[in-house]
């Protein structure tokens, strides 16, 4: 078996809008894994590193991807354990030994749509309802992505916040106007946009028009006055940012009991892959936190990973799952959107 890995930059289709400014690429790293056999079966994965928000946006990235390919054979979970401050390659680590082990066990075989998780949902049986995700821009550009979603068929939409909040506060109102709250769920992600004083006011303003949660209403590492925010808000906050760089089980505890949030968003590129996700269900089960699976802007590798993975957890929730249709140069998938859910077809 011989690892390699190459990096690869998807285009957007459109410029993405978020509070940390416009994204026309989003650069990526994929795992090859060739087996020396008769038919040269290849397995493919995705470390999905994040420039500027991933904890592993490190100069020696590419040097730690080496060290994975030269050691790729001595099993999972010492090179696991080894990439613990390595979020995105620990979850393209996982990715290409359970593409192995299925494999192995049941003889099938997809390069870019393997079978991670057998279920109802890679039989297409069953599909993941995902919420529709509504990016920054102009107030005309951000109805008509409201207005597609809602013809879609979304129940759940999601609106980056935390640029402009005049307009934002007037096109959530008008929405909540139309359509009730047990019409339509609102969730609004600031990304850490806000200020501590600003929140506070913000929070108000959400909770009236029964908003579901906020996500990171205030920038990651302030945990005083984000515990504050939880405590005394009127509507449930999650944390999404903040878990980013906490890569170890008792700091995990450590920070949810400390902030007591009400959500944590976990997206499995930026907090270890499957095992460190699990790892902050559990902490945030014991802390009585929820919870939902987010992409993080992955190719349609990592999308599939992610999907499947998330469909054995049985959150009922929306998920933040991607659908891949905003790269113009993405990989063949077989998720597919029906209405507002996500099918392995």
């Amino acid at each position: 078996m011989k690892a390699t890995f190459q990096s690869y930059k998807l285009r957007f289709k459109q410029p993405g809008g978020t509070s940390r400014g416009i994204l026309t690429e989003k650069e990526t790293y994929l795992l090859r894994w060739a087996m020396e056999d008769e038919n040269e079966t290849e397995f493919f994965a995705e470390c999905g590193l994040f420039r500027g928000l991933s904890a592993d946006d490190r100069n020696d990235y590419e040097e730690k991807l080496k060290w994975v390919c030269a050691n790729f054979n001595t099993g999972h979970n010492a090179i696991y354990e080894e990439l613990r401050e390595f979020p995105s390659i620990q979850f393209g680590v996982e990715q290409l030994f359970k593409a192995k082990a299925e494999y192995i066990d049941k003889k099938s075989h997809d390069d870019f749509n393997p079978i991670l998780f057998p279920s109802e949902f890679t039989k297409g049986e069953k599909g993941i309802p995902i919420n529709g995700l509504i990016w920054m821009g102009s107030e005309d550009f951000m109805r008509q992505q409201i207005k597609t979603k809602l013809e879609q068929g979304f129940r759940c939409i999601k609106l980056k916040i935390g640029v402009d909040w005049e307009m934002e506060h007037r096109i959530l109102k008008n929405l909540r106007n139309e359509f009730s709250s047990d019409i339509l769920e609102l969730r609004v992600d600031a990304n850490g946009g806000f200020t501590f004083e600003e929140s506070q006011t913000i929070l108000k303003q959400l909770a009236e028009l029964e908003t579901h949660s906020i996500e990171q209403p205030i920038k990651a590492g302030n945990w005083e006055q984000m515990a504050e925010l939880c405590e005394n808000t009127p509507l449930p906050i999650a944390l999404d940012e903040e878990l980013i760089g906490v890569f170890y089980p008792d700091e995990k505890r450590n920070l949810l009991e400390q902030i007591k949030p009400q959500y944590v968003i976990l997206k499995p590129s930026l907090v270890g892959g499957w095992r460190g996700s699990e790892e902050w269900i559990e902490a945030a089960e014991k802390t009585g936190a929820g919870w939902w699976i987010t992409s993080a802007l992955e190719s349609n590798i990592g999308l599939n990973a992610i999907a499947q993975w998330a469909f054995t957890l049985n959150n009922p929730m929306p998920q933040g799952l991607g659908t891949g249709g905003l790269f113009e140069n993405n990989f063949y998938s077989k998720l597919k959107l029906i209405g507002d859910q996500l099918y392995f077809i």
